[in-house]
């Protein structure tokens, strides 16, 4: 592994307003988020992600932590982290498949992000060294929600491709 460290754990910025989503109780979930997780990781033939309790409760922690600013800034923990806010019915999923948008902006061949856009996100979901998955959403005093996924071990590696 480069010892270099992550390259980034960037947060989306680009915030969901207004978004209306038909909300099921199973986008909030463990199985919601491995789901949509596990799905672009086929895509690319990377192994299935696997919920894991502890990486949960430090996701579940940071976002207790961030309820009452909705800030999108880093826990700068030991997991790999994405992080995303949304307003109305702002879900999990909806969090991911933020991430997941951002697959358009990534070039394989050159390893980099392409036109100026943000892939990054992209990239830690289909890491495929991160083997480990913890999520947590929470509602902020601003109405918003705050959503974090945590990943482990973390990806992003300088000079390294996600799969």
């Amino acid at each position: 592994m480069n010892t270099l460290g992550p390259l980034f754990r960037v947060a989306v910025f680009a915030i969901a307003i207004g978004l209306q989503v038909v909300v099921s109780s199973g986008q909030n979930t463990a199985q919601g988020y491995l789901n949509a997780h596990n799905s672009a990781r086929t895509q690319v033939g990377v192994a299935n992600i696997a919920w894991d309790d502890t990486v949960a409760a430090y996701a579940q922690s940071y976002a207790n932590s961030r309820a009452s600013d909705c800030s999108l800034v880093h826990s700068n923990g030991p997991y790999g982290e994405n992080l995303a806010k949304g307003s109305g019915s702002f879900t999990g999923t909806a969090a991911v498949n933020l991430w997941v948008a951002e697959k358009l902006y990534y070039n394989y061949t050159t390893n980099s992000c392409t036109g100026g856009k943000q892939c990054l996100h992209y990239t830690q979901v289909v890491w495929r060294d991160s083997v480990r998955l913890g999520c947590a959403r929470v509602q902020c005093i601003d109405g918003y929600w705050f959503v974090t996924c945590n990943y482990d071990p973390p990806g992003n590696y300088v000079g390294e491709r996600p799969y």
